[in-house]
């Protein structure tokens, strides 16, 4: 079947291997998968990106990152066939989202970054029966596929030590920024202030639901925080208390992932804020703790999601909740996925881009 491999950190569509699913497994056709940040970061820094997974203690089932590997774990996909002994709960035919991990013999293939099973970018993967989740009818397959990384930004706010009263700050709006968004107006939280130089993604951001949409080059978001009801000062905040007032909790979403952003924010930042760091920076960064501690700021930083925050994520897809059109501007087959991961370095040209190896 075809697929496209990373080699040689090149994209390289090519055959691969058929596959065969074991008990518990499932072979599917993969309809549609988005490209993600990681995977533009991996083609050129996978093994980077895998030495930092392993130095924070993140299993991988013994991943060669110099070896064949077929990107892709943001997918919606059809049953085909069962593995021995299935229940065959969902019949084939049936549209589904999975968590992109598929449990073997030897242990759990991640998706998108394993040598033995393909991801997304294949025209079919192995998935377990005991992860996938049917999509609901009537539910887009491009919406879908989008289950995955929006998962991210209801993990991000569920992370959050959110108050009724607190103001949010995200900075960053491309996809991890914007599924932050999502998920802190599918919550029910809001002022929600949206921050980025990018015009194309601050119109996703307004679309989905940020009240405040700023462009940092010509106004800084921190000058909202005292006109949203949040003092910046311990001075001021302290008054306020002794007066017997009140303020929401001011709670910042670092989505930019470059070195700098996290100190700058410590700096800009309301005494006491909650600086939510969902952003992956890649390289050595620094921090000056005397100031964080002198604010009381408090960092977080969080990864993934939960296979039940994967759930309700797609659940608030389909019931309408997140509304998810428009946020998907190109699709390609197989043979543009190298030029699509050009392109996606061009925050105007798109904001999502999916690969149907069918077409």
């Amino acid at each position: 079947m075809r697929a496209v491999v990373r080699r040689n950190k090149q994209l390289v569509c090519d055959e691969i291997s058929e596959l065969e699913p074991a008990a518990g497994q499932v072979l599917v056709k993969t309809l549609a998968c988005g490209i993600c940040g990681s995977d533009l970061h991996a083609l050129r820094h996978m093994e980077h990106m895998i030495e930092l997974g392993r130095r924070g203690g993140g299993g991988d089932n013994g991943f060669d990152p110099s070896a064949d590997t077929v990107f892709g774990h943001e997918f919606c996909a059809e049953i085909l066939d069962h593995g021995p002994g299935s229940p065959k709960t969902l019949k084939a035919g049936t549209r589904v989202v999975s968590v992109p991990a598929t449990l073997t013999a030897t242990g759990a293939e991640m998706l998108g970054f394993s040598n033995r099973l393909p991801g997304g970018f294949a025209e079919r993967m192995i998935l377990s029966e005991a992860l996938i989740l049917e999509v609901p009818n009537g539910l887009a397959t491009e919406h879908a596929a989008l289950t995955e990384p929006f998962a991210v930004g209801f993990h991000a706010v569920a992370k959050a030590r959110m108050d009724d009263n607190s103001v949010a700050l995200v900075v960053g709006c491309g996809p991890v920024g914007l599924a932050v968004i999502a998920a802190l107006k599918a919550a029910g939280h809001g002022p929600v202030i949206a921050a980025d130089f990018s015009p194309r993604r601050r119109a996703a951001a307004e679309k989905l639901g940020a009240d405040v949409v700023l462009d940092p080059a010509t106004q800084s978001p921190h000058e909202r925080w005292e006109a949203l009801g949040v003092p910046k000062t311990r001075a001021a905040q302290q008054m306020i208390r002794m007066m017997g007032g009140s303020f929401g909790r001011p709670v910042i979403f670092e989505c930019v992932g470059a070195p700098g952003v996290v100190q700058s924010l410590i700096e800009a930042a309301p005494a006491g804020a909650q600086i939510v760091v969902a952003g992956v920076c890649m390289e050595t960064d620094s921090i000056e703790p005397s100031i964080a501690i002198t604010k009381e700021i408090e960092l977080t930083f969080v990864f993934g999601y939960t296979p039940e925050e994967f759930a309700g994520t797609l659940r608030s897809i389909a019931e309408g909740v997140v509304d998810v059109s428009g946020l998907v501007t190109g699709r390609v087959g197989l043979v543009g996925v190298a030029q699509a991961f050009t392109a996606l370095g061009d925050p105007e040209a798109h904001v999502k881009i999916l690969v149907e190896p069918a077409s």
